[in-house]
């Protein structure tokens, strides 16, 4: 699932997003992360408020009857774990918004499978956290929205470049721009530095290199990557 960012716009009206760079150089749009943190606090905000008002009605423990808490039935069991469910939240977005995004992700799983299998067991002595119907589909909902914040801008099958998920792709150490995948050229220079090159290489196995071709053959011979010896390559100019 991926949902991109609405870019910025800049005082002339082209579309600018505004960059962070992470501890390898490589720039990203930090609005996903932002997201990602204050969708965590949001939910853990609203289940805190639940769960402490259970606790504020003295609801005993076990019952599986429960009592009207905000419009959903809850006994001191649920109560306990939405207040617990709220502090891992909070603990997880104020740790990083990565742990925040998996951590969401697992949690509305859990709330998706706990609304399934109150569903199941409503009326019985076995509903322990005391659901009616409205729990179930408070448990559904808010499961989805944790797996639609947890999910934004990481999960997809062609994530964008500018996505902190998104992996670095190969001949590509987040500094040339216009690289395309795997390092193929792209723009009218990179694909004369690649002519370049190959003529080159051929003239030192040929023993009829230029003193310059020999020198910027030398120095690609440093790098393995395709897109980083036409970098090279392309610095010497």
């Amino acid at each position: 699932m991926q949902r991109r960012p609405l870019p910025l716009r800049t005082s002339n009206g082209e579309d600018h997003p505004a960059l962070a760079t992470d501890e390898h150089g490589r720039s990203y749009d930090p609005r996903v992360f932002t997201v990602q943190r204050i969708g965590a606090l949001a939910v853990a905000a609203v289940i805190l408020v639940f769960g402490v008002l259970g606790f504020a009605g003295g609801l005993d423990f076990f019952s599986t009857d429960g009592e009207p808490i905000l419009g959903l039935s809850s006994n001191g069991l649920l109560s306990t774990v939405s207040v617990l469910t709220a502090g891992v939240l909070v603990l997880a977005a104020l740790r990083s918004p990565r742990t925040a995004s998996t951590l969401m992700m697992a949690v509305g799983i859990l709330f998706l499978l706990s609304g399934l299998f109150s569903l199941a067991v409503l009326r019985t002595e076995a509903n322990l956290l005391a659901f009616q119907i409205e729990n179930v589909v408070f448990a559904v909902v808010t499961g989805l929205v944790l797996l639609l914040l947890g999910a934004y801008g990481r999960v997809s099958g062609n994530l964008p470049a500018d996505s902190p998920y998104a992996r670095p792709r190969p001949g590509d150490d987040g500094v040339a721009d216009g690289d395309g995948p795997d390092g193929v050229p792209s723009t009218p220079a990179e694909f004369a530095a690649e002519r370049a090159m190959r003529e080159a290489e051929i003239a030192v196995v040929n023993h009829t290199a230029t003193p310059d071709q020999r020198r910027r053959v030398e120095a690609m011979a440093r790098v393995h990557t395709r897109g980083d010896r036409r970098r090279v390559w392309m610095s010497l100019d």
